[in-house]
């Protein structure tokens, strides 16, 4: 199957921080996929509701064999090749359609972390970075499911700060000796393979090592709060022998590699969010229905209305965001040739283009999952706080997406810091506001500029604070442009859930420019943004509560 080009042309002449200076032009939606990339993401939505949801009980007891035989059928149907190169057995497939079919599959968080991680950053490595001997060697096994892989980055005491790692790997007359320990590896049950990142002379560097390498060992299982499931254990490398040629891009240089990797994989997780964050919609939706106090069903009662608007309007967000980033990352993709001998190169620049709207869609699509799923919890009551209902379990699992692939906290510094180090926040002092939201992120930034310069990254609750901006402001755009390109019950839809966004991320904008004011000493500008009174509400439910959940698929 050859690669799928965006048929709208919507990808082209994106760039990855343009939002920043008001520019929205050529946004990438879901309503753009074609009815063949609609019908692929409709099969897997499918699958996930066949063959993986009526199992989770078993799942979560981690019945033998059975995450694998589910993780192999997906394989079977080319969920994991997706976006692999043809010449490498892949579909060829663009990275935005390649990750809506991964949110369909995502419904489940157990199953959605294992096969993410599968199909995700325990085969990007090898694709971008990996000779033609490693691609040859183990894609294959990869791609059909005959091998699961894993990704081996955290250590005991190198979590946020990963660059910290202490694994060594010396070097030997046949390649190289690892050592060391690595911390919270997805998949660690089942992988065959592993992305692991240890430190030789030259710095940090990146391997694939085979479980069956001398040396390697694969710890007892973690006792986790939610994602049972799933696998998380350590690796123990207690001089794991590793050939020369199971080395990844360029000795030293294995920072680019993870980094990379990680870019992204946080814009895979937003698509995992988002999966269970439709999920909790649905039974939200469908126990508001059933429910009834005082004579009438609960969906009737203005508050719960208002609780399932306010979650649809965020996800409308998140997904938005979530689709436009999609449509940068394919338009960086599709200006390399695989074939090229400097492929790997490209690749890194290719990825380094989504990286400050991949940290803010992962904070915003983790923490529209938490509202979620806290929401529909709430709307159950106390059936809600029982394994009884299905709720708990998304509940439970939905907590850890705020952590893994870089906390949501690490990742708002990043934003800040790359800002910075790139000079962007110098372009934005003499940028013209194009809304009140931009003028409101402008101002808070030349605040932050005209006090502190380049050491405001100095300042973690500025920098949190100005990323927190940039989310909104990228959330808030992304959500209006799309729902002006929207037609039909789609499109109004889509434009009561940006208005009521909006008027949302209006008071999360306000609160935010208040305290970095605040803390340059500027506490007397005015901070307010407009309001429409949330007349959107009553829209926005009816749709979630006749489609029994999020009414776009």
């Amino acid at each position: 199957m050859s690669a799928m080009p965006d048929p709208t042309g919507a990808t082209q002449g994106l760039r990855g921080g343009a939002f920043l200076f008001g520019e929205t032009e050529d946004l990438f939606s879901p309503e753009q996929f074609d009815a063949d990339s609609r019908l692929m993401v409709e099969t897997a939505y499918s699958f996930c509701k066949k063959e993986v949801l009526p199992v989770l009980d078993r799942l979560d007891a981690q019945e033998d064999g059975l995450m694998e035989s589910l993780v192999r059928k997906a394989c079977e149907l080319g969920f994991a090749a997706c976006e692999a190169p043809e010449r490498c057995g892949g579909l060829g497939l663009t990275k935005s359609l390649a990750t809506r079919i991964l949110e369909a599959l995502s419904l489940n968080g157990s199953f959605s972390t294992t096969f993410g991680v599968h199909a995700g950053i325990a085969q990007s490595p090898i694709v971008l970075f990996g000779s033609d001997a490693l691609r040859e060697k183990y894609l294959p096994h990869l791609l059909s499911g005959e091998w699961m892989g894993a990704y081996a980055l955290s250590e005991p005491n190198s979590g946020s700060d990963a660059l910290s790692l202490q694994t060594k790997a010396e070097r030997t007359a046949d390649g190289y000796r690892l050592t060391g320990t690595k911390m919270w590896i997805s998949n660690a049950k089942w992988a065959q393979t592993f992305i692991v990142f240890a430190r030789t002379n030259e710095g940090v560097t990146a391997f694939v090592v085979e479980r069956s390498f001398p040396g390697v060992t694969v710890g007892p299982e973690e006792h986790k709060m939610g994602l049972k499931g799933s696998s998380t254990a350590r690796l123990e490398l207690e001089g794991a022998l590793v050939p020369e040629e199971n080395l990844l891009y360029v000795e030293g240089e294995g920072h680019r590699v993870a980094f990379n990797a990680l870019n992204l994989g946080r814009f895979k997780l937003a698509a995992m969010a988002l999966g269970p964050a439709r999920a909790a919609l649905h039974h939200a939706a469908q126990y508001a229905k059933q429910r009834k106090q005082f004579g009438r069903p609960i969906s009737e009662f203005g508050l719960i209305r208002e609780k399932l608007a306010r979650c649809a309007a965020m996800f409308y967000a998140a997904e938005s965001m979530l689709y436009r980033t999609g449509g940068i990352v394919d338009h960086a993709f599709q200006q390399v040739d695989d074939a090229a001998p400097d492929r790997a190169e490209k690749y890194r620049r290719a990825a380094e283009e989504c990286a400050i709207e991949a940290s803010i869609g992962k904070v915003f699509a983790t923490e529209t999952l938490a509202l979620c799923a806290d929401e529909a919890l709430q709307i159950h009551g106390g059936y809600g706080f029982t394994e009884e209902f299905p709720v708990a379990r998304i509940y439970r699992d939905a907590r850890v997406t705020r952590i893994y692939e870089g906390t949501n906290e690490i990742n708002r510094i990043f934003v800040a810091t790359r800002l910075t180090k790139k000079g962007v926040f110098q372009q934005l002092l003499d940028c013209e506001a194009t809304d009140e939201c931009h003028d409101l992120f402008l101002r808070s930034v030349r605040a932050a500029w005209e006090t502190m310069g380049e050491n405001l990254i100095s300042d973690q609750q500025i920098c949190a604070r100005l990323s927190d901006m940039a989310m909104n402001l990228y959330a808030v755009q992304s959500a209006a442009v799309r729902a002006t390109q929207a037609t039909g019950p789609q499109g109004e839809f889509g434009r009561a859930c940006a208005a009521l966004w909006r008027e949302q991320a209006g008071v999360a904008l306000a609160a935010a420019a208040a305290e970095v004011f605040g803390r340059c000493g500027k506490a007397g500008e005015p901070v307010s943004l407009s309001s429409s009174g949330g007349k959107d509400v009553d829209a926005i439910a009816t749709a979630v509560l006749e489609s029994d959940g999020y009414p776009i698929l």
